[in-house]
């Protein structure tokens, strides 16, 4: 009997990011005898955080943002899967990405993950306390304002969310950030303007959010009876299938914004990465294939509560039935994503621009100061 073969993977600590992976993990090893792959979680800040230099030299396989992939095209830590997956196979998650989650693993042709998790912020929603506020599902930013100075309004107020949310607001009103070739691009009024857009709704929510990610933003909405609407937190279909919260949520796309129609929220999702380290290269590979097949995502994948990154689950009639229509209800906001830029240094401006938007959004001040703040912080991370 042969030696196993044995793969470490890093993912994060959510049903969705660990529970699904370590399922298709145990079916991948059951159809490979004498496979072994053994899954560790970190904290979704520590995802966030981490350098993927260090856990590339442990792990062969790594869950990642996509802002990793400048880095990972610079320092060649992660296999360049166009030079190892077949071109029908890649052609087919090109073909099914969902927005452009399959094109943000990929920086100057050296193509780092697999796209096997799709998000971006999308609506949430308890029907049952919209009912009890006598309130309809906000369609407009008048209303979502209107319904917020009601108190029945959360949303994720941490740095990095409140920087997200940011880029959202100064893309759907047509000043993306580093839209023109990776460069801070936000002019003096446009961020002003944002910045005060996003003072004013998070003013009438609780002070709560500014300590809230997402899942928590789900979490409360979904356990709480004084929160009945998120305009917009990074998607979780967890929440919304029956038996995984309290109270299921209803997913829907975006309120619009003027005259610039439905708001353009900042793409996030995960991808599935193999360390240019593993010594088991073939095992490796097959299992990524296999874990990013419309058949594997559909199935096994979203069952264990996985949020697919290929296209075909997304549209799947029992994956929606079993989901109460979270990835029918959502793909628009998703199709029209903003993209993040990705180059070497861009995490350096993430990873600290946040706190300056959040403090001012908490404690006001002068807005052109936090836009000098972002400014200094862009030329910093373009300087190293």
């Amino acid at each position: 009997m042969s030696d196993t073969i044995t793969l470490k993977g890093i993912t994060w600590n959510h049903s969705r990011g660990y529970v699904s992976v370590v399922a298709t993990a145990q079916r991948f090893a059951e159809i490979h005898p004498g496979v072994k792959i053994v899954w560790e979680e970190r904290s979704l800040q520590e995802f966030a955080d981490y350098p993927i230099q260090q856990l590339a030299e442990k792990y062969d396989l790594l869950v990642i943002d996509h802002p990793w992939a400048g880095f990972a095209a610079g320092s060649r830590i992660l296999l360049p899967l166009q030079d190892y997956l077949p071109a029908d196979f890649l052609a087919d998650q090109t073909a099914n990405s969902v927005g452009r989650s399959f094109e943000s693993y990929n920086f100057d042709g050296y193509h780092c993950a697999l796209a096997i998790d799709a998000a971006t912020p999308v609506a949430a929603y308890r029907p049952d306390l919209l009912a009890l506020a006598e309130a309809d599902v906000p369609q407009t930013w008048d209303d979502l304002l209107a319904l917020a100075k009601k108190g029945w309004v959360a949303l994720p107020g941490i740095p990095l969310d409140t920087l997200m949310n940011f880029y959202m607001l100064c893309a759907t009103q047509g000043e993306g950030p580093f839209d023109e070739n990776d460069e801070w691009v936000v002019s003096e009024a446009m961020g002003v303007q944002v910045l005060e857009q996003l003072r004013e709704l998070t003013s009438y929510c609780t002070p709560e959010i500014f300590g809230w990610n997402p899942i928590a933003v789900y979490e409360a909405l979904s356990s709480r009876n004084d929160l009945a609407y998120c305009p917009f937190a990074y998607g979780y279909s967890n929440y919304a299938r029956p038996g995984y919260a309290a109270n299921p949520l209803i997913f829907d796309d975006l309120v619009s914004l003027g005259e610039f129609g439905r708001l353009k929220t900042t793409l996030g999702g995960t991808g599935l990465a193999i360390s240019s380290t593993c010594r088991n290269l073939y095992v490796a590979l097959q299992y990524a294939r296999y874990t990013a097949s419309p058949e594997c995502q559909r199935t096994v994948f979203f069952e264990n509560g996985g949020q697919p990154g290929h296209r075909a689950a997304w549209l799947d009639e029992t994956v929606n039935q079993r989901s109460n229509n979270f990835f029918k209800n959502t793909l628009p906001a998703l199709d029209r994503a903003y993209l993040r830029p990705r180059y070497r240094n861009y995490l350096h401006f993430q990873d600290n621009a946040g706190a300056f938007v959040q403090k001012y959004l908490m404690h006001g001040g002068n807005p052109k100061t936090v836009l000098a703040s972002l400014e200094k912080l862009y030329r910093e991370s373009r300087a190293n």
